[in-house]
């Protein structure tokens, strides 16, 4: 082989040489670098606030009995006019009221015996107050006594007709909740890395999480309890 060719061929081998090792800690030094970019932490972050319920639901149950069907719509007629100028009295709009149809039962086609019955017929009535006022509908249901005197029967203690108290501004609090988890959720990420000596790098994936919305405690369900928990991965870095 000329001296020349000897020469070039061994200049390549070197370039090539060189090369591959150039290569080679490229290659590694960014696996490291990868290898520590996938060093995360996972934390979570929880926000919790007491607000007022800001509707009312207060559905009205009552009833009447009577063996003259006429008479007992005339009843549960009187006891309704009776009831809704009450409300208005005590500061509730037409519109905040709502008045169902009578529910009417007629025991003897029930298979109910004549003889075993006071009365055949029996009414219930519903009527429903949805108001943003929640300081009047409280007072206002603490006076219902006044109308029970009058002879209305009101009915309906059981929890599938208890009063309801709604909040409905979640939306307008939903950015300050989510910012305070997400805060108190960093504080977190910060103690763990700073015990591992690590420091704490950007967030490589978050969850807002669900939010959920509780009475307090069962003598107050006008105040509402709410709470999410926001779930943040950080990359950790030496």
């Amino acid at each position: 082989m000329p001296e020349g060719n000897h020469k070039s061929a061994l200049i390549l081998g070197v370039c090539i040489l060189l090369g591959l090792a150039f290569l080679g800690y490229f290659l590694g030094s960014s696996l490291i670098k990868f290898k520590e970019y996938e060093r995360t932490v996972t934390v979570k972050g929880l926000s919790e606030k007491e607000y007022p319920a800001d509707v009312a639901l207060w559905p009205i149950h009552f009833s009447s009995a009577n063996n003259d069907l006429a008479a007992l719509y005339a009843s549960i007629e009187k006891d309704t006019n009776e009831i809704i100028g009450f409300l208005k009295d005590n500061g509730f709009e037409k519109q905040e009221i709502t008045v169902s149809p009578p529910s009417i039962i007629d025991k003897l086609s029930q298979g109910y015996e004549k003889s075993k019955i006071e009365f055949r017929y029996t009414a219930t009535q519903t009527i429903t107050v949805y108001s943003k006022k929640i300081k009047d509908v409280r007072a206002t249901m603490n006076k219902l006594a006044t109308l029970g005197k009058k002879g209305i029967a009101f009915t309906g203690n059981s929890y599938e007709n208890s009063t309801e108290y709604l909040f409905t501004r979640l939306n307008d609090i939903k950015p300050i909740m989510v910012e305070e988890a997400t805060t108190k959720a960093r504080e977190v990420a910060e103690k763990f890395a700073k015990d591992s000596n690590s420091k704490l790098g950007k967030i490589k994936r978050a969850g807002q999480g669900q939010f959920s919305i509780n009475n307090r405690d069962k003598n107050n369900p006008h105040i509402k309890k709410i709470r999410v928990v926001s779930t943040v991965e950080y990359y950790l870095s030496d």
